[in-house]
């Protein structure tokens, strides 16, 4: 078994701590008004109870023009620290809409490279395929 390189400390102190992340099955869209922010046939959903899921879009399928990186982040000591984007046409309602984990843990590893928005502060839309 390989060694882990960058394990979670969240992980390491509690060991029974679940998260999965699985392919979503169908399409989500996030869009701010009319404007589409990201579409996307490969997310996934990260379950984190007692927490909501949400939907994490490859950065190939998000519309990094419609988005401005912010100076805010947050650490979580399951995931790593996230960097945040906020979702331009939405105004003041899309600041820090949008965040990412550019380094996670190793755990986490499968959400490197996309993005999760606020359902309170964009329009997401899931379609099962």
């Amino acid at each position: 078994m390989d060694q882990i390189a960058n394990p979670a400390p969240g992980f390491q102190s509690n060991p029974g701590k679940i998260i999965t992340v699985e392919p979503y099955r169908g399409t989500v869209v996030v869009r701010a008004g009319d404007t589409v922010i990201a579409s996307s046939t490969r997310a996934k959903l990260l379950s984190e109870p007692p927490y909501p899921q949400h939907f994490y879009v490859p950065f190939e399928d998000i519309d990094f023009t419609q988005l401005g990186k912010t100076a805010l982040s947050t650490h979580c000591p399951y995931k790593g620290d996230a960097s945040y984007w906020s979702v331009l046409p939405a105004g003041e309602t899309g600041k820090d809409a949008m965040w990412a984990y550019e380094r996670p843990f190793d755990e986490m590893v499968e959400i490197r490279d996309h993005g999760a928005f606020y359902a309170n502060r964009v329009t997401i839309e899931a379609t099962p395929a």
